[in-house]
Protein backbone atom coordinates (compact mmCIF):
# COMPACT_ATOMS: atom_id res chain seq x y z
CA UNK A 1 0.00 0.00 0.00
CA UNK A 2 1.31 3.46 -0.87
CA UNK A 3 2.25 5.76 1.99
CA UNK A 4 0.84 9.28 2.21
CA UNK A 5 4.25 10.57 1.11
CA UNK A 6 4.19 8.40 -2.01
CA UNK A 7 0.70 9.56 -2.85
CA UNK A 8 1.80 13.17 -2.53
CA UNK A 9 4.79 12.60 -4.81
CA UNK A 10 2.60 10.89 -7.40
CA UNK A 11 0.02 13.67 -7.29
CA UNK A 12 2.69 16.36 -7.70
CA UNK A 13 4.22 14.47 -10.62
CA UNK A 14 0.88 14.23 -12.38
CA UNK A 15 0.24 17.93 -11.84
CA UNK A 16 3.62 18.85 -13.33
CA UNK A 17 3.02 16.55 -16.29
CA UNK A 18 -0.41 17.99 -16.97
CA UNK A 19 1.01 21.52 -16.95
CA UNK A 20 3.84 20.57 -19.32
CA UNK A 21 1.58 18.66 -21.70
CA UNK A 22 -1.07 21.37 -21.95
CA UNK A 23 -1.59 21.95 -25.67
CA UNK A 24 1.09 19.37 -26.58
CA UNK A 25 -1.04 16.54 -27.96
CA UNK A 26 1.72 14.87 -29.98
CA UNK A 27 4.13 14.89 -27.03
CA UNK A 28 1.37 13.53 -24.79
CA UNK A 29 0.74 10.67 -27.22
CA UNK A 30 4.45 9.85 -27.42
CA UNK A 31 4.84 9.92 -23.64
CA UNK A 32 1.82 7.70 -23.07
CA UNK A 33 3.03 5.20 -25.67
CA UNK A 34 6.46 4.95 -24.03
CA UNK A 35 5.03 4.56 -20.54
CA UNK A 36 2.41 2.05 -21.68
CA UNK A 37 5.01 -0.23 -23.23
CA UNK A 38 7.71 0.27 -20.57
CA UNK A 39 5.36 -0.90 -17.84
CA UNK A 40 4.97 -4.24 -19.62
CA UNK A 41 8.67 -5.08 -19.51
CA UNK A 42 10.19 -6.96 -16.58
CA UNK A 43 13.78 -7.75 -17.49
CA UNK A 44 16.63 -9.78 -16.06
CA UNK A 45 20.08 -10.63 -17.40
CA UNK A 46 21.43 -14.14 -17.91
CA UNK A 47 24.95 -15.44 -18.47
CA UNK A 48 24.20 -18.22 -20.95
CA UNK A 49 27.75 -19.56 -20.96
CA UNK A 50 31.23 -18.94 -19.57
CA UNK A 51 32.78 -19.75 -22.95
CA UNK A 52 33.74 -17.27 -25.65
CA UNK A 53 35.50 -17.63 -28.99
CA UNK A 54 37.55 -14.41 -28.58
CA UNK A 55 39.28 -12.49 -25.79
CA UNK A 56 38.65 -8.76 -26.15
CA UNK A 57 40.90 -6.29 -24.41
CA UNK A 58 38.73 -4.43 -21.97
CA UNK A 59 36.25 -7.28 -21.48
CA UNK A 60 35.19 -7.19 -17.84
CA UNK A 61 33.86 -10.76 -18.00
CA UNK A 62 37.34 -12.27 -18.29
CA UNK A 63 39.25 -9.38 -16.70
CA UNK A 64 37.52 -10.04 -13.38
CA UNK A 65 37.24 -13.83 -13.61
CA UNK A 66 33.50 -14.22 -14.15
CA UNK A 67 34.24 -17.18 -16.42
CA UNK A 68 35.75 -19.19 -13.56
CA UNK A 69 33.65 -17.92 -10.65
CA UNK A 70 30.83 -20.41 -11.26
CA UNK A 71 30.38 -23.66 -13.18
CA UNK A 72 28.28 -23.57 -16.31
CA UNK A 73 24.93 -25.37 -16.28
CA UNK A 74 24.67 -27.42 -19.47
CA UNK A 75 21.54 -29.50 -18.86
CA UNK A 76 18.61 -28.39 -21.02
CA UNK A 77 16.00 -29.63 -18.55
CA UNK A 78 17.60 -27.65 -15.72
CA UNK A 79 17.65 -24.51 -17.87
CA UNK A 80 14.02 -24.95 -18.85
CA UNK A 81 12.96 -25.47 -15.24
CA UNK A 82 14.90 -22.33 -14.28
CA UNK A 83 13.21 -20.25 -16.99
CA UNK A 84 9.76 -21.48 -16.01
CA UNK A 85 10.51 -20.42 -12.45
CA UNK A 86 11.68 -17.01 -13.65
CA UNK A 87 8.50 -16.38 -15.61
CA UNK A 88 6.04 -17.87 -13.12
CA UNK A 89 7.51 -16.89 -9.76
CA UNK A 90 9.45 -13.71 -10.53
CA UNK A 91 7.20 -12.67 -13.45
CA UNK A 92 10.14 -11.84 -15.71
CA UNK A 93 9.20 -11.58 -19.39
CA UNK A 94 12.31 -10.05 -20.97
CA UNK A 95 15.73 -11.70 -21.10
CA UNK A 96 19.04 -10.00 -21.84
CA UNK A 97 21.28 -12.96 -22.64
CA UNK A 98 25.03 -12.45 -22.46
CA UNK A 99 28.10 -14.65 -21.95
CA UNK A 100 30.64 -15.50 -22.86
CA UNK A 101 29.25 -15.73 -26.36
CA UNK A 102 25.58 -16.77 -26.56
CA UNK A 103 25.62 -17.74 -30.27
CA UNK A 104 27.85 -20.70 -29.41
CA UNK A 105 24.77 -22.42 -27.97
CA UNK A 106 21.68 -21.74 -30.10
CA UNK A 107 19.80 -24.68 -28.57
CA UNK A 108 19.95 -23.01 -25.17
CA UNK A 109 18.85 -19.73 -26.72
CA UNK A 110 15.80 -21.48 -28.17
CA UNK A 111 14.62 -22.20 -24.63
CA UNK A 112 14.75 -18.49 -23.81
CA UNK A 113 12.70 -17.78 -26.94
CA UNK A 114 10.24 -20.50 -25.94
CA UNK A 115 9.61 -19.07 -22.48
CA UNK A 116 10.20 -15.31 -22.82
CA UNK A 117 8.37 -13.05 -25.28
CA UNK A 118 11.17 -10.47 -25.32
CA UNK A 119 14.70 -11.80 -25.86
CA UNK A 120 17.88 -9.84 -26.58
CA UNK A 121 21.36 -11.28 -26.92
CA UNK A 122 24.75 -9.61 -26.78
CA UNK A 123 27.16 -11.04 -29.37
CA UNK A 124 30.63 -10.39 -30.74
CA UNK A 125 29.30 -11.01 -34.27
CA UNK A 126 31.76 -13.75 -35.19
CA UNK A 127 28.95 -16.31 -35.61
CA UNK A 128 25.57 -15.59 -37.15
CA UNK A 129 22.49 -16.33 -35.09
CA UNK A 130 20.22 -18.45 -37.32
CA UNK A 131 17.07 -16.83 -38.61
CA UNK A 132 14.67 -19.72 -38.15
CA UNK A 133 13.26 -19.62 -34.66
CA UNK A 134 15.04 -16.35 -33.83
CA UNK A 135 13.10 -13.97 -36.07
CA UNK A 136 12.06 -11.78 -33.16
CA UNK A 137 15.30 -11.83 -31.14
CA UNK A 138 17.15 -8.52 -30.83
CA UNK A 139 20.91 -8.78 -31.32
CA UNK A 140 23.42 -6.29 -29.93
CA UNK A 141 26.76 -6.57 -31.76
CA UNK A 142 29.84 -5.43 -29.88
CA UNK A 143 32.29 -3.07 -31.56
CA UNK A 144 35.37 -1.50 -29.96
CA UNK A 145 37.12 1.65 -31.14
CA UNK A 146 36.15 1.48 -34.80
CA UNK A 147 38.30 1.09 -37.89
CA UNK A 148 41.48 -0.95 -37.37
CA UNK A 149 41.15 -0.55 -33.60
CA UNK A 150 38.41 -3.16 -33.47
CA UNK A 151 40.82 -5.90 -34.55
CA UNK A 152 43.49 -4.55 -32.21
CA UNK A 153 41.13 -4.71 -29.25
CA UNK A 154 38.95 -7.71 -30.13
CA UNK A 155 40.69 -9.81 -32.78
CA UNK A 156 42.22 -12.17 -30.23
CA UNK A 157 41.56 -15.91 -29.96
CA UNK A 158 41.40 -17.64 -26.56
CA UNK A 159 44.87 -19.01 -27.35
CA UNK A 160 46.18 -15.45 -27.63
CA UNK A 161 46.60 -15.65 -31.41
CA UNK A 162 45.46 -12.52 -33.19
CA UNK A 163 43.34 -12.31 -36.32
CA UNK A 164 41.80 -9.60 -38.48
CA UNK A 165 38.45 -8.84 -40.07
CA UNK A 166 36.14 -9.25 -37.08
CA UNK A 167 34.08 -6.15 -37.88
CA UNK A 168 33.86 -7.23 -41.53
CA UNK A 169 32.68 -10.67 -40.42
CA UNK A 170 29.96 -9.15 -38.23
CA UNK A 171 28.84 -6.88 -41.08
CA UNK A 172 28.63 -9.87 -43.42
CA UNK A 173 26.77 -12.00 -40.90
CA UNK A 174 24.11 -9.36 -40.27
CA UNK A 175 23.81 -7.38 -43.49
CA UNK A 176 20.30 -5.86 -43.80
CA UNK A 177 19.23 -7.79 -40.71
CA UNK A 178 16.74 -5.66 -38.73
CA UNK A 179 17.31 -7.81 -35.64
CA UNK A 180 20.88 -6.58 -35.31
CA UNK A 181 22.34 -3.29 -34.15
CA UNK A 182 25.89 -2.39 -33.23
CA UNK A 183 26.88 -1.29 -29.73
CA UNK A 184 29.88 0.86 -30.59
CA UNK A 185 32.28 1.51 -27.68
CA UNK A 186 33.93 4.84 -28.46
CA UNK A 187 37.54 5.54 -27.52
CA UNK A 188 39.53 8.76 -27.49
CA UNK A 189 42.25 7.05 -29.52
CA UNK A 190 39.71 6.16 -32.19
CA UNK A 191 38.09 9.56 -32.74
CA UNK A 192 39.14 9.66 -36.38
CA UNK A 193 37.39 6.33 -37.05
CA UNK A 194 33.93 7.21 -35.75
CA UNK A 195 32.35 8.65 -38.90
CA UNK A 196 33.71 6.01 -41.28
CA UNK A 197 32.58 3.24 -38.95
CA UNK A 198 29.07 4.68 -38.69
CA UNK A 199 28.90 5.01 -42.50
CA UNK A 200 29.86 1.35 -42.91
CA UNK A 201 27.13 0.34 -40.47
CA UNK A 202 24.62 2.51 -42.35
CA UNK A 203 25.62 1.05 -45.70
CA UNK A 204 25.24 -2.44 -44.22
CA UNK A 205 21.59 -1.75 -43.37
CA UNK A 206 22.05 -1.64 -39.58
CA UNK A 207 21.75 0.92 -36.78
CA UNK A 208 24.19 1.79 -34.00
CA UNK A 209 24.15 2.89 -30.37
CA UNK A 210 27.20 4.55 -28.87
CA UNK A 211 28.86 2.97 -25.85
CA UNK A 212 31.93 3.93 -23.81
CA UNK A 213 35.12 1.89 -23.90
CA UNK A 214 36.39 1.23 -20.38
CA UNK A 215 40.00 0.07 -20.38
CA UNK A 216 39.80 -2.19 -17.34
CA UNK A 217 43.57 -2.71 -17.30
CA UNK A 218 43.98 1.02 -16.54
CA UNK A 219 44.05 2.62 -13.10
CA UNK A 220 40.95 4.68 -13.96
CA UNK A 221 38.98 3.03 -16.79
CA UNK A 222 36.80 6.13 -17.31
CA UNK A 223 39.59 8.73 -17.44
CA UNK A 224 39.85 10.66 -20.71
CA UNK A 225 42.50 13.14 -21.79
CA UNK A 226 40.51 14.09 -24.93
CA UNK A 227 37.00 13.97 -23.55
CA UNK A 228 35.78 17.17 -25.23
CA UNK A 229 37.15 16.07 -28.62
CA UNK A 230 35.47 12.69 -28.32
CA UNK A 231 32.18 14.27 -27.28
CA UNK A 232 32.29 16.86 -30.06
CA UNK A 233 32.94 14.22 -32.74
CA UNK A 234 30.30 11.82 -31.41
CA UNK A 235 27.71 14.61 -31.44
CA UNK A 236 28.78 15.77 -34.91
CA UNK A 237 28.46 12.27 -36.37
CA UNK A 238 25.11 11.74 -34.69
CA UNK A 239 23.81 15.02 -36.14
CA UNK A 240 25.05 14.03 -39.60
CA UNK A 241 23.59 10.49 -39.48
CA UNK A 242 20.53 10.70 -37.21
CA UNK A 243 18.80 7.78 -38.93
CA UNK A 244 21.77 5.49 -38.26
CA UNK A 245 22.91 6.61 -34.81
CA UNK A 246 20.02 5.76 -32.51
CA UNK A 247 21.62 7.35 -29.43
CA UNK A 248 20.34 10.84 -28.60
CA UNK A 249 22.59 13.87 -27.97
CA UNK A 250 21.66 14.08 -24.29
CA UNK A 251 22.47 10.42 -23.73
CA UNK A 252 25.77 10.69 -25.67
CA UNK A 253 26.89 13.58 -23.49
CA UNK A 254 25.93 11.74 -20.31
CA UNK A 255 27.61 8.53 -21.44
CA UNK A 256 30.92 10.19 -22.34
CA UNK A 257 31.13 12.59 -19.41
CA UNK A 258 29.43 10.42 -16.80
CA UNK A 259 27.24 13.38 -15.83
CA UNK A 260 23.63 14.33 -16.37
CA UNK A 261 22.06 17.67 -15.51
CA UNK A 262 21.09 16.23 -12.12
CA UNK A 263 24.10 14.19 -11.04
CA UNK A 264 27.00 11.85 -11.73
CA UNK A 265 26.60 8.23 -12.76
CA UNK A 266 27.70 5.75 -10.11
CA UNK A 267 26.61 3.02 -7.75
CA UNK A 268 24.25 5.20 -5.74
CA UNK A 269 22.12 5.95 -8.83
CA UNK A 270 22.72 2.97 -11.12
CA UNK A 271 19.41 1.11 -11.49
CA UNK A 272 20.81 -2.09 -13.06
CA UNK A 273 21.54 -3.86 -9.78
CA UNK A 274 20.45 -7.38 -8.87
CA UNK A 275 17.48 -7.01 -6.55
CA UNK A 276 18.22 -10.29 -4.75
CA UNK A 277 21.91 -9.63 -4.11
CA UNK A 278 22.60 -9.21 -0.40
CA UNK A 279 25.08 -6.40 -1.01
CA UNK A 280 22.44 -3.90 -2.10
CA UNK A 281 20.34 -3.58 1.06
CA UNK A 282 21.27 0.07 1.62
CA UNK A 283 21.21 1.03 -2.07
CA UNK A 284 17.68 -0.28 -2.55
CA UNK A 285 16.32 2.13 0.04
CA UNK A 286 18.38 5.26 -0.73
CA UNK A 287 15.52 6.82 -2.70
CA UNK A 288 16.99 6.43 -6.19
CA UNK A 289 14.98 4.23 -8.59
CA UNK A 290 16.04 0.73 -9.64
CA UNK A 291 14.84 -1.72 -12.28
CA UNK A 292 12.12 -3.79 -10.61
CA UNK A 293 12.52 -7.59 -10.80
CA UNK A 294 16.04 -7.19 -12.23
CA UNK A 295 18.65 -9.85 -11.43
CA UNK A 296 21.79 -10.93 -13.25
CA UNK A 297 22.19 -14.69 -13.10
CA UNK A 298 25.49 -16.52 -13.52
CA UNK A 299 25.80 -19.44 -15.93
CA UNK A 300 25.23 -21.91 -13.07
CA UNK A 301 21.59 -20.70 -12.87
CA UNK A 302 22.01 -20.31 -9.12
CA UNK A 303 24.33 -17.40 -8.40
CA UNK A 304 22.96 -13.86 -8.42
CA UNK A 305 25.66 -11.52 -9.71
CA UNK A 306 26.21 -8.05 -8.28
CA UNK A 307 24.90 -6.09 -11.27
CA UNK A 308 24.55 -6.07 -15.05
CA UNK A 309 28.32 -5.83 -15.64
CA UNK A 310 31.56 -6.28 -13.74
CA UNK A 311 30.58 -5.24 -10.22
CA UNK A 312 33.43 -2.70 -10.24
CA UNK A 313 31.45 0.52 -10.24
CA UNK A 314 34.39 2.94 -10.27
CA UNK A 315 35.29 1.85 -13.81
CA UNK A 316 31.82 1.36 -15.26
CA UNK A 317 30.20 3.48 -17.95
CA UNK A 318 28.10 0.71 -19.48
CA UNK A 319 25.68 1.99 -22.11
CA UNK A 320 22.70 -0.07 -20.97
CA UNK A 321 23.22 0.97 -17.36
CA UNK A 322 23.55 4.65 -18.27
CA UNK A 323 20.50 4.74 -20.54
CA UNK A 324 18.52 2.80 -17.91
CA UNK A 325 19.52 5.49 -15.40
CA UNK A 326 18.05 8.09 -17.73
CA UNK A 327 14.86 6.15 -18.45
CA UNK A 328 14.01 5.51 -14.77
CA UNK A 329 14.71 9.16 -13.89
CA UNK A 330 11.78 10.78 -15.69
CA UNK A 331 10.97 12.93 -12.67
CA UNK A 332 14.27 14.76 -13.19
CA UNK A 333 13.10 15.90 -16.64
CA UNK A 334 9.83 17.50 -15.59
CA UNK A 335 11.30 20.99 -15.33
CA UNK A 336 10.05 22.27 -18.69
CA UNK A 337 8.68 21.03 -22.03
CA UNK A 338 12.10 20.89 -23.66
CA UNK A 339 13.47 18.60 -20.97
CA UNK A 340 10.36 16.41 -21.01
CA UNK A 341 10.69 15.99 -24.78
CA UNK A 342 14.39 15.20 -24.25
CA UNK A 343 13.39 12.36 -21.93
CA UNK A 344 10.73 11.04 -24.30
CA UNK A 345 13.23 11.05 -27.16
CA UNK A 346 15.75 9.11 -25.04
CA UNK A 347 13.14 6.57 -23.97
CA UNK A 348 12.06 6.06 -27.58
CA UNK A 349 15.69 5.67 -28.65
CA UNK A 350 16.23 3.02 -25.98
CA UNK A 351 13.33 0.91 -27.23
CA UNK A 352 14.40 1.37 -30.86
CA UNK A 353 17.12 -1.23 -30.25
CA UNK A 354 14.69 -4.11 -29.91
CA UNK A 355 12.89 -5.68 -32.87
CA UNK A 356 10.41 -7.25 -30.47
CA UNK A 357 9.04 -3.86 -29.40
CA UNK A 358 6.81 -1.23 -31.01
CA UNK A 359 9.53 1.45 -31.14
CA UNK A 360 12.02 -0.48 -33.25
CA UNK A 361 13.31 1.59 -36.16
CA UNK A 362 11.29 -0.49 -38.64
CA UNK A 363 8.11 0.51 -36.81
CA UNK A 364 8.26 4.30 -36.56
CA UNK A 365 5.07 6.30 -36.74
CA UNK A 366 3.92 7.17 -40.23
CA UNK A 367 2.82 5.32 -43.31
CA UNK A 368 4.65 2.01 -43.65
CA UNK A 369 4.69 -0.83 -46.12
CA UNK A 370 5.33 -4.49 -45.43
CA UNK A 371 4.67 -7.95 -46.80
CA UNK A 372 1.58 -9.01 -44.86
CA UNK A 373 -1.48 -11.24 -44.98
CA UNK A 374 -4.08 -8.51 -44.35
CA UNK A 375 -7.14 -10.69 -44.89
CA UNK A 376 -5.86 -13.84 -43.24
CA UNK A 377 -6.47 -16.10 -46.22
CA UNK A 378 -2.84 -17.17 -46.60
CA UNK A 379 -2.16 -14.79 -49.51
CA UNK A 380 0.61 -12.28 -48.82
CA UNK A 381 0.61 -8.83 -50.37
CA UNK A 382 2.50 -5.54 -50.16
CA UNK A 383 0.24 -3.28 -48.14
CA UNK A 384 0.44 0.10 -46.40
CA UNK A 385 -0.48 0.78 -42.80
CA UNK A 386 -0.90 4.04 -40.88
CA UNK A 387 0.77 3.86 -37.48
CA UNK A 388 0.58 6.07 -34.43
CA UNK A 389 3.52 6.43 -32.06
CA UNK A 390 4.22 3.13 -30.37
CA UNK A 391 1.92 1.04 -32.55
CA UNK A 392 3.41 -2.20 -33.81
CA UNK A 393 4.01 -3.07 -37.44
CA UNK A 394 4.16 -6.85 -37.94
CA UNK A 395 7.75 -8.08 -37.85
CA UNK A 396 8.89 -7.92 -41.50
CA UNK A 397 11.01 -11.03 -41.03
CA UNK A 398 8.05 -13.09 -39.86
CA UNK A 399 5.96 -11.76 -42.73
CA UNK A 400 8.68 -12.58 -45.22
CA UNK A 401 9.02 -16.13 -43.94
CA UNK A 402 5.27 -16.68 -44.22
CA UNK A 403 5.39 -15.28 -47.73
CA UNK A 404 8.28 -17.52 -48.74
CA UNK A 405 6.50 -20.60 -47.42
CA UNK A 406 3.40 -19.71 -49.43
CA UNK A 407 5.48 -19.06 -52.52
CA UNK A 408 7.31 -22.37 -52.17
CA UNK A 409 3.95 -24.11 -51.96
CA UNK A 410 2.96 -22.44 -55.24
CA UNK A 411 0.23 -20.37 -53.60
CA UNK A 412 1.48 -16.85 -54.22
CA UNK A 413 4.45 -14.87 -55.51
CA UNK A 414 5.68 -12.14 -53.17
CA UNK A 415 8.37 -9.52 -53.17
CA UNK A 416 11.17 -9.40 -50.66
CA UNK A 417 10.14 -7.67 -47.41
CA UNK A 418 10.39 -3.90 -47.46
CA UNK A 419 9.86 -1.33 -44.76
CA UNK A 420 9.91 2.24 -45.98
CA UNK A 421 8.77 5.62 -44.79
Amino acid sequence: MKTDENRTVTRERMQRLEALLDGEDELRDRLQAVLRFSRKIRVSEYHLTNACNIRCKGCWFFEYGHDTATREAKDAEALEAFLIKETKERRVNAALVIGGEPTLFPDRLRLYVKHMPYVTISSNGLRRLPMEGFENVAIGLTLFGGGPMDDQLRGIKPSGRTFSGLFETALGNYRDDPRAGFIYALTETGIEHIEDTVVRIRDNGNRVNFNFYSAYDAEDPTALARQEELLEEALRVRAKYPETVVSTPYYIRTMITGRSHFGRFGYDVCPSLSQDHAGHADRLVNGNPVLPFFNTWAADLKTVKFCCTSGHCNGCRDSQAVISWMVVSMDRFLTDKVMLETWVEMAESYWKQFIWGPFHWTKDAGRRQAVMDPIGDGHAAQVSVDLAHGETLPNPLLAAIAGREAAEAGEVRVRAPEVVA
